[in-house]
């Protein structure tokens, strides 16, 4: 690739489709996705300030958001199934999205890198936010979930199951919040939402 290609490789977050293996009535891309991260892992942030008396920062949640699938205009969107498989082919995977972040950072000029690097893979210092992302992007994923069935697209039912239990399973206090406050409006039509 040639120097300076980073804010082009952006914009082509919108190229790339996710939701490989299933039958999609509307297709979703990760430009589209990681916009809905980035909202949802805000929402957890101020939801945490709020209500549960700590400091975490929604506006850096939300850049994390933004920036957590970037490395896939590179690798594409792996399925979840696969990704996670087993060990081999998921420690083999991280070093993949290494090489696709690395690929990613050559495109910026040296002095901004540093500034990127850690937006676009989890670093132990923020090791605490990436768990509201990761809690973000499961959320987002749900909600693809119930807006295909409520399409009529069984194809997500079991999906649906295994990221509900998985949500269910976090011990964030802000997850529950946001699944048991907002995530009933997502089953309703707008006008039965108002």
């Amino acid at each position: 690739m040639k120097d300076q290609h980073f804010f082009a490789m952006l914009s082509r977050m919108k190229y790339i489709n996710r939701w490989g293996l299933m039958r999609n009535t509307i297709t979703e891309n990760i430009s589209e996705h990681s916009l809905d991260v980035a909202f949802i892992a805000h929402a957890l942030g101020v939801i945490n300030n709020t209500y549960f008396d700590k400091s975490l920062n929604p506006e850096r949640l939300a850049v994390l958001g933004m920036f957590h699938d970037v490395t896939e205009i590179i690798t594409g969107d792996m399925p979840t199934p696969v990704k996670y498989y087993n060990p081999f082919i998921r420690n083999a995977y991280k070093e993949v999205e290494r090489v696709a972040r690395d690929e990613m950072l050559s495109g910026l000029l040296e002095d901004m890198q540093e500034q990127y690097k850690p937006l676009l893979l989890e670093t132990k210092e923020e090791e605490h936010l990436w768990q509201y992302v990761k809690a973000a992007d499961k959320i987002s994923a749900l909600i693809k979930c119930i807006e295909e069935k409520r399409m009529g697209n069984m194809d997500f039912n079991e999906a649906e199951k295994s990221i509900k239990q998985i949500i269910d399973e976090m011990e964030l206090p802000e997850v529950k919040y946001f699944v048991d406050n907002y995530l009933e409006a997502y089953y309703k039509t707008i006008d039965e939402s108002k």
